[in-house]
């Protein structure tokens, strides 16, 4: 029998990315896809994660529990921490999908670098690799970078403006820690870009890891 996994988004458009990764690393599969795309813009233009929206984000996990879904998988990093509350009202496993990415972080190195395109997505990813830190019993400094202007280029369609953006700044966080996240999944191509000589410390991305910890989990089931 075909194994079932929900994913909730907040972006639709990286639908065709998270279907490529499941049908490479969980062929077979059956993908349920959730979108709320109003959860992070609401919050990107200046409201919080508030209990309305965790109830919003705790709705979209149980539909997908309810279509037969073995394992629910969160794949906005902004809404993250809601995760946390939906886990009591979901009987199957609800993931977020950067925990394995800072899980990986803090095996690699003591000062890791955050960085983002948006200033609400750093805060609950810097929060999420301290406290995985704190479970593996590692001591960590988080330094954070901000791409501004980067999430703007790429609104307007201008990957060129929001590559080139993120990369500098990439380029300048690698000499100061021991590893990079990128704190969001629309950067994750962005790392590709960079040459291996260029990077001189391990820049890791949450989509492929985070789908590797969803196979994981369905194989545990």
């Amino acid at each position: 029998m075909a194994r079932k996994v929900g994913m909730v988004h907040t972006v639709e458009k990286l639908i065709p990315m998270w279907d490529e990764l499941a049908e490479e690393m969980m062929p077979g599969t059956e993908i349920i896809h959730l979108v709320d795309e109003g959860l992070l813009k609401e919050i990107v233009a200046g409201g919080e994660l508030t209990e309305e929206r965790a109830s919003r984000l705790t709705s979209l996990a149980a539909a997908a529990e309810a279509s037969g879904a073995d394992a629910v998988m969160l794949t906005c990093s902004t809404i993250g921490p809601a995760v946390d509350t939906a886990k009591d009202s979901i009987r199957v496993p609800f993931l977020k999908v950067d925990e394995a990415m800072a899980d990986r972080a803090v095996q690699l190195g003591q000062h890791i670098g955050v960085i983002a395109t948006l200033h609400t997505t750093l805060t609950p990813t810097s929060d999420l690799v301290r406290s995985r830190a704190a479970a593996q019993g590692r001591e960590v400094l988080v330094e954070t970078v901000l791409c501004r202007g980067a999430f703007e280029a790429l609104g307007a369609g201008d990957t060129d403006t929001h590559d080139s953006i993120v990369i500098e700044n990439l380029k300048e966080l690698m000499g100061r820690v021991d590893v990079v996240v990128l704190a969001q999944a629309t950067m994750a191509r962005v790392a590709d870009l960079i040459s291996d000589d260029e990077k001189v410390v391990p820049i890791l991305s949450s989509p492929r890891l985070g789908v590797e910890r969803l196979r994981s989990v369905l194989a545990g089931n």
